[in-house]
């Protein structure tokens, strides 16, 4: 098992992506590094497993790659959050603010039933804003959020702070 250090090792950091001043932290470098993977998914599983789980939500895209493997590792169902259009039956959705636009997210309605304990797994918190709607979306369909996991957090970002309150973990800090 690697370490934070050693995985952040494995991160690849792109100066200027998706816009000037951005520093993105490329995690499909960490992805295709089975030791690095395998890591990161037993470390936060490790995380949640005694949380009692029924439901990982893992938002679009690489919420997909990361919760979907959790999910897998504690036993829990995966449901994903996607963008409007691309769920085939009834959705609930949200909008909600990003550092650079809006956004929305959509989960069917049927995938959630209330009193379900639910973890979001997310590959970045940084400033909290899909985080916050993913858990203000599965807590409007009636679900208790256990806790909010990330494999990376940008700390100078303050998206822990927007999500007081709740449980958050993350494995990798910046």
């Amino acid at each position: 098992m690697m370490n934070e250090k050693e995985l952040k090792e494995t991160i690849r950091s792109i100066p200027d992506f998706p816009k000037p001043g951005i520093l993105f932290r490329d995690i499909t470098t960490l992805l295709k590094d089975r030791v690095a993977y395998e890591s990161l998914i037993h470390s936060l599983a490790d995380s949640l497993r005694e949380l009692d789980v029924d439901i990982v939500i893992g938002p679009e895209a690489r919420g997909f790659v990361i919760g979907s493997a959790v999910a897998y590792a504690i036993n829990a169902g995966f449901v994903v959050a996607r963008k409007p259009g691309k769920l085939p039956c009834e959705t609930c959705k949200i909008s909600y603010g990003l550092e650079y636009g809006d956004d929305c997210l959509e989960i069917h309605e049927d995938a959630i039933e209330p009193g379900q304990r639910i973890a979001i797994v997310d590959d970045l918190l940084a400033t909290g804003g899909t985080a916050l709607a993913t858990i203000k979306l599965a807590e409007d369909m009636g679900a208790t959020v256990v806790a909010a996991a990330f494999a990376i957090e940008l700390s100078d970002l303050n998206g822990r702070e927007r999500l007081d309150g709740h449980n958050v973990i993350s494995v990798i800090k910046y």
